[in-house]
């Protein structure tokens, strides 16, 4: 598709002003979407402050239960802010019913109780970085090949007891299985033996935008190392709350929890879509 077919689809369904600004991407609950917007210094979605990198691109995201309509403010050098707003479909979401998990895994004691918000903040903290990188800019590539055992968004029942939507996709594969990182970044965090999430890395890959890997049987990485597109960070492995052994990928721009997969829609440094 031309960039004037695309920018008239996103004129008339996103309301943008194609002089202003180009974004791409799936606009549905759980996606990431890149712009483009030169001359603007700031992006404002969901009340929180996106970077605006130098050649004028930036990264949105919408979360599972994203509302239907959404305001989006460009803020140029002066302070000057343009508002628009668009509509966000709606993801059906699979629901998967899961059996033999651990019961105290499914209902933690009260004794499990600090592990599991030592496990919850340690997480919350790293995905909390706003590296002034641009990791992202160059693509993504799956961590894992394997079957997809669990999507983002799913709804799942452990043991008969309805638990919180998945926050990532399962990639199952063999014990042992090297993982890749998908792209560059720096590692901020790498946690052993979580309630949860078994062995755990995190990657931060500049503007706000970080990776999860959990369930690893082995970490290769320490926190701080910067690691390149490809590089194993460690392996597949079943350890947390697990049924067998495979990667749970989870990604998080700015705190909103998305669909990982669509890291790979994204477009490429060298083949972006929006050109004025």
């Amino acid at each position: 598709m031309t960039f004037r077919g695309i920018c008239l689809i996103f004129s008339l369904f996103l309301a943008f002003d194609c002089r202003a600004a180009d974004i791409c991407g799936k606009k549905a609950q759980g996606e990431i979407m890149i712009g483009h917007a030169p001359g603007y210094k700031e992006v404002i979605f969901k009340n929180k402050s996106h970077k605006v990198a130098p050649d004028g691109r930036f990264l949105i995201a919408f979360e599972r239960d994203n509302a239907a309509k959404e305001p989006l403010s460009l803020v140029d050098k002066d302070g000057k802010k343009i508002t628009y707003k668009f509509s966000v479909n709606k993801t059906n979401w699979d629901i998967q019913n899961l059996k033999g998990v651990q019961p105290r895994k499914v209902t933690p004691s009260k004794e499990d109780a600090a592990a599991i918000n030592t496990e919850r903040s340690l997480i919350r903290n790293a995905l909390a970085k706003d590296k002034d990188k641009l990791f992202w800019q160059e693509g993504f590539i799956m961590p894992v090949e394997g079957r997809i055992s669990g999507k983002f968004g799913g709804q799942r029942i452990m043991n008969g007891k309805k638990m919180n939507p998945h926050a990532g996709m399962d990639i199952a594969a063999p014990q042992g299985t090297p993982i890749k990182a998908p792209a560059g970044g720096i590692i901020t965090l790498t946690a052993p033996d979580l309630f949860y999430s078994g062995n755990v890395v995190i990657i931060d890959h500049g503007y706000g935008l970080q990776t999860i890997y959990a369930h690893l049987s082995r970490i290769d990485v320490k926190k701080g190392d910067k690691v390149k597109q490809g590089d194993i960070i460690g392996l597949v492995g079943k350890t947390g709350r697990v049924t067998g052994p495979h990667l749970h990928w989870g990604a998080s721009l700015k705190g909103t929890k998305f669909n990982p997969q669509s890291l790979l829609n994204m477009p490429k440094v060298n083949n972006f879509c929006f050109n004025l």
